[in-house]
């Protein structure tokens, strides 16, 4: 970027809820100015141009649900910053949130202090999640801490028992001491009891192998638990967001919550939109195995109305970077098997193509969905998520004609795969800018440097 800074011209600006032919100016690393086309810069420069003729201008999607170097049992995801940010903004996301999880015997806050020094190594920014295993006389105190370092959102798990699962007196503790800091407890819920009864049904008759991954893990159990949790969170009037909802009836329930009055909401991720259980019975069932399973055509289409109707509040990621290599050691038992797919480059395009493009979903809307909310939501608005002046200058130029297939080896993941191989897609990322530097230009990384940045979240905020 130049002493001048830059504006992006020609192209269509898209923010949540308003669209239209504007310019944006760009000094000192964020946006000044949304001029009529063609006006000239008000203090007289000449700003470098970049041309977005034809292209969408939006605002760099914000990946609420990220893992990187996730450790999980015997297995590490084998993305660190560096490899997760250059995937994610060449995918047209330039700001991931990303987990801090208590190794055994770590606290919360050690967990943060430890993680929060790796934003340095990437090429955009990124946020935390904390998260609380057990609760004990220290954990409140640690979470105002955490509060006070700009972590205002917390993840707990009601299942994988031994391991990072809270029970129901952790789960109601710590809602009440985050939301007293203005945070909010995000929450992957299935219930792990129901799990373990499934999984001891499979097991009796020899039917864990990824190909049965779907009976392993019932919707039921996803449902009991979101029921559970908003009953929790209601007795203590706590706002609560549920991760990676997989079925229109789990967001549905919290829908109906949200009606009463209650601040919460769903997350779905954009494997959970497209692909469905048919993808256990390929070659590669391994390769599919994520926790909630993929489900049935019938519920992912179902789920996917609710895009359109509102229910759903942010589409993420849930990016985790294994390999194949990974997936194959346990590929006889899902019950040891890492779960995750890799999604963080492909979150964008594939949301756009399947329901931008195929199936009429606003363009405000998608914004909303994958940079807005998902801002808002985890308290970095207006810092991110939106294209007004004052805000950080991450600007996505998108071609919505480009087709184009996806190919593990045209992608930038740490993997040897990506779910969505061989799938014809419409709309990519073509220009990236992030802080007012052109980090991707027509598809190529032109500035590899790595500035990202620790983003403090503030309060979080409420969708209407």
């Amino acid at each position: 970027m130049s002493a001048a800074g830059l504006v992006v011209r020609g192209g269509t600006v898209v923010n949540a809820g308003w669209q239209g032919a504007a310019d944006v100016f760009v000094s000192a690393g964020r946006v000044t100015a949304l001029a009529e086309p063609g006006a000239p810069a008000l203090d007289g420069s000449r700003p470098e141009e970049v041309d977005a003729t034809g292209l969408l201008v939006l605002p760099g999607g914000v990946d609420p649900h990220c893992h990187v170097g996730f450790t999980s049992g015997e297995f590490t995801s084998l993305d660190d910053y560096r490899g997760c940010t250059t995937a994610a903004v060449f995918g047209g996301t330039t700001t991931i949130v990303d987990f801090a999880i208590p190794r055994p015997g770590q606290g919360p806050l050690e967990a943060v202090l430890e993680r929060r020094g790796a934003a340095a190594q990437g090429v955009c920014d990124s946020a935390l999640h904390g998260c609380v295993v057990t609760w004990d006389d220290t954990t409140e105190e640690q979470l105002r801490a955490m509060a006070g370092l700009g972590v205002s959102t917390v993840k707990m798990f009601t299942t994988y028992r031994g391991e990072t699962m809270a029970d129901e007196y952790t789960v109601l503790r710590t809602m009440k001491a985050v939301s007293a800091t203005g945070g909010m407890v995000v929450i992957h819920c299935e219930a792990d009891h129901i799990i373990e009864e499934a999984q001891e049904r499979s097991g009796a008759r020899g039917r864990t192998g990824a190909e049965h991954m779907g009976d392993t893990r019932p919707g039921l159990a996803e449902t009991a638990s979101v029921a559970e949790v908003l009953a929790i969170a209601e007795s203590v009037d706590a706002p609560v967001y549920f991760v990676h909802q997989s079925s229109p009836e789990a967001v549905e329930l919290v829908a109906a919550a949200r009606r009463r009055g209650r601040r919460a909401y769903s997350e779905a991720v954009a494997h959970h939109l497209v692909l469905d259980e048919s993808a256990y019975a390929g070659e590669h069932p391994e390769r599919f195995v994520c926790c909630p399973p993929l489900r049935p055509r019938a519920t992912v289409e179902g789920l996917g109305r609710h895009l359109f109707t509102g229910e759903i509040s942010t589409v993420g990621s849930d990016h985790c970077c294994y390999d194949t290599a990974q997936k194959e050691r346990y590929r006889h038992d899902v019950r040891a098997m890492p779960n995750g797919l890799p999604g963080v480059e492909t979150r964008l395009a594939v949301l756009y193509s399947e329901y931008v493009a195929a199936r009429g979903l606003p363009a405000t809307r998608f914004v909303e969905l994958v940079a807005a909310a998902p801002a808002r939501l985890n308290g970095l608005y207006p810092r991110k998520g939106v294209l007004a002046p004052g805000a950080d200058a991450d600007i996505v130029l998108w071609d919505p004609a480009a087709r184009w297939t996806v190919r593990t080896g045209d992608l930038h993941m740490a993997t040897d795969y990506t779910p969505y191989e061989g799938r014809e897609l419409t709309g990519r990322a073509r220009t990236v800018v992030v802080g007012g530097r052109v980090v991707v230009r027509d598809g190529e990384l032109a500035d590899p440097r790595p500035l990202g940045r620790n983003i403090p979240s503030g309060p979080v905020g409420t969708l209407h």
